[in-house]
């Protein structure tokens, strides 16, 4: 008897995260979950791993957002080539039928992708002709899996280089490096599954209805000149700024917050102490959430890079260095708080088919243990996605040169009042590709999703 949802309980103007979490455990639906900063997109993904019946892999982009939903990089898991590739790519590896991989593709139901907004076009065809070659049904796209596409389009955009001819070839072969460019999910909509677009609407990270209507303009760069005069009022010339305790510089550049964080260290007296962290079993360096030889001063200013079991901090807490030991550190909180900080293990993890369960499951192949603190007078708008923070200075320096890039710098703050411009905002670092724009066009309206509410399940 086919399942059926409560017409009732869907609210397609809020979180619809019970409907969701439907859709993907009882249809094979391919679902892309998005929706603006804050709201609760890697809540909802940490829930999904935690209650879904199904078999499934996580996977992310980049190595830092693999260890940070418990999944693994996209290139790792499929073996994909370093470079650009063509649709149904010959390189793509085929796994002997013999080999874990190619069971783990067989027997998977799901695939969740998180930061789908930096995952490129050829990188998703390559995904599609990888599970189509390597047991999934080679007429269906994505092999007949059903696969969950997490993130927000208008936060930041894939990596591509354009000096070595990277940019032009994916405009040349895909028309954009967008992962909805996609030839495999032009082929779902011609087959009439189209990718189901749930949007989330209720913002968790700010309150204030001004401030939330401000960002949206910029999210969809609908800003008008107005909205860039308010937003500059925020703007404070640097012989101005004087407080900056708890914090943290969002730069676009690597070079200025390498520098920042080497000045202000360097400025501080006292003992410098090194924490070394330990790796055991396999885990690559270019991964490691914070330093894996993590050099601190009484005073020095971190930003923890792991949520408290106990609740007393958070992925992003701001917080000040009280007292250092050789084996011990004192952290002081933004509200005067003093904890000990104990060291932290993240794990490095792989999946593998369990034949006795017949299940997919999770292996642990490295271990890495050091405090969960880093430096934090500056951080990376690229490396900000996905934090929280009180009170930042935002350094754009020449101007945005991303699309969402400053979207992402000014969503990371709770409150309007809680930022500083270290340069005034133009209305041109409001950028915002009109094929992102084009494509949100798309999502799926109410009237298709309503009809959601009545569906039949066939596991594939």
């Amino acid at each position: 008897m086919p399942s059926k949802i409560d017409v009732k309980s869907i609210d397609i103007d809020n979180p619809i995260f019970q409907f969701a979490f439907q859709l993907i455990e009882q249809t094979n639906y391919c679902i892309f979950l998005t929706g603006s900063a804050g709201t609760g997109k890697s809540t909802f993904l940490r829930y999904i791993r935690e209650n879904i019946k199904k078999n499934f892999v996580t996977l992310a982009p980049t190595g830092i957002a693999a260890i940070n939903v418990e999944g693994v990089t996209i290139h790792s898991f499929f073996n994909l080539p370093r470079r650009p590739l063509l649709p149904d790519d010959e390189d793509i590896k085929i796994f002997h039928k013999g080999a874990d991989k190619r069971k783990i593709i067989q027997k998977m139901d799901t695939l969740i992708i998180d930061e789908i907004s930096m995952v490129r076009a050829d990188v998703l065809d390559g995904i599609d002709t990888s599970l189509r070659r390597n047991g999934g049904d080679p007429q269906l796209p994505f092999g007949g899996k059903q696969v969950i596409f997490i993130g927000d389009i208008f936060q930041l955009e894939p990596v591509v280089q354009r000096q070595t001819g990277e940019y032009d070839f994916l405009e040349q072969v895909y028309g954009s490096p967008f992962f909805f460019s996609a030839y495999c999910l032009k082929t779902l909509a011609q087959m009439g599954t189209p990718l189901i677009s749930l949007e989330m609407k209720k913002i968790y990270r700010q309150k204030h209805e001004n401030f939330i209507a401000l960002l949206e303009k910029v999210r969809k760069n609908e800003v008008q000149q107005s909205d860039i005069d308010q937003l500059n009022q925020r703007y404070l010339a640097s012989n101005q700024i004087k407080n900056t305790h708890f914090a943290i510089t969002l730069s676009t550049r690597n070079f200025i917050v390498d520098s920042i964080n080497t000045q202000k260290i360097n400025q501080l007296a006292g003992k410098e102490y090194i924490y070394e962290g330990t790796i055991e079993g396999e885990f690559d360096e270019k991964f490691l959430p914070t330093d894996l030889h993590l050099k601190l001063k009484k005073g020095a200013q971190v930003m923890f890079v792991r949520n408290d079991m106990y609740g007393r901090w958070a992925n992003g807490t701001i917080a000040r260095v009280h007292s250092l030991e050789e084996t011990s550190i004192k952290v002081e909180m933004d509200k005067g708080e003093i904890y000990d900080v104990e060291p932290v293990t993240w794990e490095n993890i792989t999946y593998f088919y369990n034949e006795q369960k017949r299940r997919v499951e999770q292996e642990v192949i490295g271990v890495y243990t050091q405090f969960p603190l880093k430096l934090a007078w500056a951080i990376t708008i690229h490396k900000a996605q996905g934090l929280t923070f009180d009170r930042v200075l935002i350094d754009m320096g020449s101007g945005a040169f991303a699309s969402g890039q400053l979207y992402v710098a000014l969503s990371r703050c709770r409150t309007l009042e809680g930022i500083i411009l270290k340069q005034k905002i133009r209305l041109s670092d409001a950028k915002l590709d009109h094929r992102i724009k084009a494509f949100a066009q798309t999502f799926n309206d109410k009237k298709l999703i309503r009809s959601l509410a009545n569906f039949s399940y066939t596991k594939s």
